[in-house]
């Protein structure tokens, strides 16, 4: 693709500059994380960290490694920014009406604090050029979500996470989330309008990648809160569900890409309250 084969005129003047040939490994990405309008943008020589946050209970970071890009230049350690990522993704999918599946390719440059964030997309030679403002960029949230105080953790298949998903009575307001060294090991129950429903995960089953519980922990978070994560976990192959010595929840997902290339997405939820063992 022109975009990212050729170099842009006026390319110094950028200090962030990221090209894709298949703008859609990065619009699906950022539209797993899109529940709420505005979009924290982090990048580093090492890629692109897009935050997005909910009433200080919720927080969905999701991990662009520079690899994925074709052209990936910085000029500083750290590039900050905020947009407007319903409009952003509405720039991204320019093109998405073609009846024909063509591939759009993607130049975006940003020239730092207070100049708008440019896209430059090309489909069957058509160039569209959109400038989107940024804004002045809020520091996230510290969930304070330390590897060294994870109690327990499991790693499942998607495809298992995704049919407990569909079994489960999702009119409940909360889901209940169980994990403990012994039985029922990773337990999902919700409270729904159908009655109270469970799904039980064995730790040795076939959909479990990793089970490492330490204590027995029951804890519950609101629904919600934990509806935009079914975007992500549409999108992925892998996730990871971790929770600290508070009850905080970490979900990873693993995401390949077009190219079978990796991401991750990861959502911090506060629990809602904690369940006193019987």
């Amino acid at each position: 693709m022109p975009l990212s084969t050729q170099s842009e005129a006026g390319d110094d003047q950028y200090i962030l500059v990221a090209s894709l040939d298949n703008v859609r490994n990065l619009s699906n990405i950022l539209k797993a994380i899109t529940f709420k309008d505005h979009a924290l943008f982090n990048a580093t020589p090492n890629g692109l960290k897009v935050t997005v946050e909910d009433s200080k209970c919720l927080q969905a970071n999701a991990f662009i490694q520079a690899e994925i890009f074709q052209e990936f230049t910085i000029q500083e350690d750290s590039v900050s920014f905020q947009v407007n990522l319903a409009v952003l993704l509405d720039c991204l999918t320019i093109f998405g009406g073609s009846t024909v599946p063509v591939t759009t390719a993607l130049r975006m440059c940003y020239n730092g604090y207070g100049f708008p964030l440019t896209l430059f997309l090309e489909e069957g030679g058509v160039v569209t050029v959109c400038k989107i403002n940024t804004e002045e960029p809020e520091d996230p949230i510290d969930f304070e979500f330390c590897s060294t105080n994870v109690t327990n953790k499991v790693i499942l298949q998607s495809d298992s996470l995704r049919e407990a998903f569909s079994e489960l009575d999702m009119t409940s307001e909360i889901l209940q989330i169980t994990m403990s060294p012994s039985e029922p090991y990773f337990r999902l129950s919700t409270f729904g309008n159908s009655g109270n429903a469970h799904y039980d995960y064995p730790k040795d089953s076939d959909m479990m990648e990793l089970f490492q519980c330490t204590k027995t922990q029951t804890n519950r978070f609101k629904m919600s809160l934990l509806k935009p994560s079914t975007k992500a976990l549409a999108l992925s192959c892998k996730v990871s569900v971790r929770t600290d010595n508070r009850g905080f929840l970490s979900l990873q997902y693993l995401v390949r890409n077009d190219d079978g290339q990796i991401c991750f997405v990861e959502y911090y939820c506060c629990p809602d309250e904690e369940v006193e063992e019987e």
